[in-house]
C-alpha cells in the first residue's frame, strides 16, 4: 500500500462518498476514495430511483451511481475498490487508516460507509433483492402502483413506510411477530384508519417465493402454526439497519444505534474526521440527502485543512 499522505481519504463509495470526492477534486484537493466493495453502495440495489432531481423519468440505481463515479473520476478522484478499512489512529495532525493489506495516511477523513439493512436469513431474501424485495418505500413505492405489497415489521419505520406505500399500492399487508404494533401511538391511529392496510398478527415471514420477480411470501402464525403463501408483488423489510461504523467505535462518538454523531458541519467528535450519508446520525436516509451531505462534508474537510495550515501535502510525505 502506498503510504504517501493524502489530504483527504474518503471511506465508502456510495453517493455521499462519490459526491465528496467530486467536490474535493474540483477544488484541487488530493483525495482518494476507499471502498470495501465495488463502488455504489445500497443505491445500486434500487431498480428505479424516481425521486432524484434531474431525472423526470426516473433512473436505475446502477446508472445513477455510474454517472456519479464517471464524473468524479473525470476530475481526478482516485478510487480504490476492495480496500477494507479496519481502523483509524491519530498521529499528531496526521491520521493513519489501517487496511487489510497496509496503511494510508491522510490529513482529514470523510466517513461515508453507509448502513446495511438487517437481514433475516430466510430463503429467497438474497435472490429477490431488487426484484421485489426492497428496504425503502420512499425509493420504490411507486413501482408497485395498484399491486399488493407486504411490510415486515411493527415499529415506527415499518408503519411510516406502510402508510407511504398505501398512496400507491392497492393493498399493504403488515406482518408483525407480535399481537400489536410497537410504533408510536399517533402512527398506530393512522394505520388503523387507513383502509388499504391489513394486518397479520403473531406472524413471521419464512420464505420469499417467485419466478423472475416476487409473487408470494410464506407466512407462519406463531400461535396456530398455520402456514400461508400470501400473493404479493413486493416485500419491504423493516427489521432494523446496521450502520457500518464498528471500525470506528473506539474512536468516535456514536449514538445508541451506532450512527456517527456530528455537528452542523458534519464533523465528528474527532477534529478532522467527518461523516456523511446513511452512516451519520440523522432521521432521513435518501440518495439525494447522502449526496448533499457528501458535498457539505467535502467543503468542511477543505476548510479544516485550511484552518490547520495543511492545504497541501508536505513534500516529505510524497
Amino acid at each position: 500500500m502506498d503510504k504517501k499522505a493524502r489530504e483527504v481519504a474518503i471511506v465508502g463509495g456510495g453517493p455521499a462518498g462519490l459526491t465528496a470526492g467530486l467536490y474535493l477534486c474540483r477544488s484541487d484537493v488530493d483525495a482518494v476514495m476507499l471502498d470495501r466493495e465495488l463502488t455504489g453502495g445500497q443505491a445500486i440495489l434500487s431498480p428505479l430511483i424516481e425521486n432524484y432531481p434531474g431525472f423526470p423519468d426516473g433512473v436505475e440505481g446502477t446508472e445513477l451511481v455510474g454517472r456519479m463515479k464517471e464524473q468524479a473520476e473525470r476530475f481526478g478522484l482516485e478510487i480504490m475498490t476492495f480496500a477494507q478499512v479496519t481502523g483509524v489512529t491519530l498521529e499528531g495532525e496526521a491520521m493513519t487508516l489501517h487496511l487489510e493489506d497496509g496503511e494510508l495516511n491522510a490529513r482529514a477523513v470523510i466517513v461515508a460507509t453507509g448502513r446495511n439493512p438487517r437481514k433475516m436469513g430466510i430463503p429467497g431474501e438474497e435472490e429477490y433483492g431488487g426484484r421485489g424485495i426492497s428496504y425503502c418505500a420512499t425509493c420504490d413505492g411507486p413501482l408497485f402502483r395498484d399491486r399488493a405489497v407486504m411490510v415486515i415489521g411493527g415499529g415506527d419505520s415499518a408503519v411510516e413506510e406502510a402508510l407511504h406505500l398505501a398512496k400507491f399500492a392497492g393493498k399493504v399487508i403488515i406482518v408483525h411477530r407480535r399481537g400489536e404494533l410497537r410504533a408510536s401511538s399517533y402512527l398506530v391511529e393512522r394505520a388503523a384508519a387507513e383502509p388499504k392496510l391489513e394486518f397479520m398478527w403473531n406472524s413471521e415471514i419464512t420464505a420469499v417465493n417467485g419466478g423472475e420477480t416476487v409473487d408470494s411470501a410464506t407466512i407462519v402464525n406463531s400461535k396456530t402454526g398455520d402456514r400461508t403463501d400470501v400473493p404479493v408483488s413486493g416485500i419491504f423489510f423493516y427489521v432494523g439497519n446496521d450502520p457500518n461504523s464498528a471500525f470506528l467505535s473506539d474512536l468516535l462518538e456514536l449514538d445508541d444505534a451506532g450512527y456517527i454523531v456530528t455537528d452542523e458541519r458534519l464533523e465528528s467528535s474527532v477534529p478532522g474526521i467527518f461523516a456523511a450519508g446513511d452512516v451519520r446520525a440523522g432521521r432521513f436516509k435518501q440518495v439525494v440527502v447522502a449526496a448533499g451531505e457528501g458535498a457539505l462534508a467535502a467543503s468542511s474537510a477543505q476548510g479544516f485543512l485550511e484552518e490547520v495550515g495543511a492545504r497541501r501535502v508536505y513534500e516529505g510525505d510524497r
